[in-house]
């Protein structure tokens, strides 16, 4: 592999918490619950397939701008309190810089919202880019978004990995070719990763390791 490719939402970051906080109350706002079907429903989609959806699923009467509006004030308004890395992503990325992989970012987030995530831990300027919604125009489970980081990496996909916490993420770094890694969360562990090439327990995970042939330089010493 000769570029590692990251999801953000519940891979590097904690925020599919804070968005089922944000689903919670943008829906009781208009009467409804965040029901689990609907959460895995819109898990890993753009914003405008994730709003189109919540407004279908409920007959809603407003546009999915609306709704995105309303949204982004909830999820900005609970980053302080609720935001964390998950386990293992600082020194994974460590361990990526010192073997000197290139890594970017490939989000179906809106810009906006992922630049407020990455910079309270000084993430971006850790990446040699990062895509998201607006880079695209079809959104995960397509490939589209894994293909563009591969062709601006200037590598073919299945010389990427790519690191996914969710189906519809897999689904669309398996269709680009690349070798897809699931981390599976709290939020994801129900769903479909058959077409994953590896699953693994968490970014400190030793297989990941092993895939990425960073044996030598993971935390702790080389791999037993």
């Amino acid at each position: 592999m000769q570029a590692a490719i990251f999801d953000m939402d519940g891979l590097m970051l904690n925020t599919e918490e804070v968005y089922t906080l944000v689903g919670t109350e943008l829906l009781a706002r208009r009467g409804y619950e965040f029901s689990d079907e609907l959460k895995n429903a819109i898990m890993g989609l753009r914003p405008q397939p994730t709003f189109e959806t919540m407004i279908r699923w409920h007959a809603l009467d407003e546009s999915w701008q609306q709704m995105a509006a309303d949204s982004n004030q909830i999820f900005l308004a609970l980053l302080d309190e609720h935001l964390a890395p998950l386990p293992g992503l600082f020194d994974l990325l460590d361990a990526l810089e010192r073997a000197e992989v290139p890594k970017a970012i490939a989000t179906s987030s809106d810009r906006r919202l992922v630049e407020a995530c990455l910079s309270p831990f000084d993430l971006q300027g850790r990446f040699q880019f990062v895509l998201t919604a607006a880079d695209v125009t079809h959104g995960k489970p397509e490939p589209e978004i894994y293909l563009t980081a591969a062709s601006r990496l200037g590598l073919p996909p299945q010389e990427t990995v790519v690191l996914e916490d969710s189906q519809n993420g897999c689904l669309a770094a398996s269709a680009a070719g690349a070798y897809t890694v699931a981390v599976p969360g709290e939020h994801s562990r129900d769903q479909d990763f058959s077409c994953a090439s590896l699953v693994v327990e968490s970014l400190a995970d030793k297989r990941l390791y092993e895939a990425l042939d960073l044996a030598c330089v993971r935390p702790g010493g080389p791999l037993e």
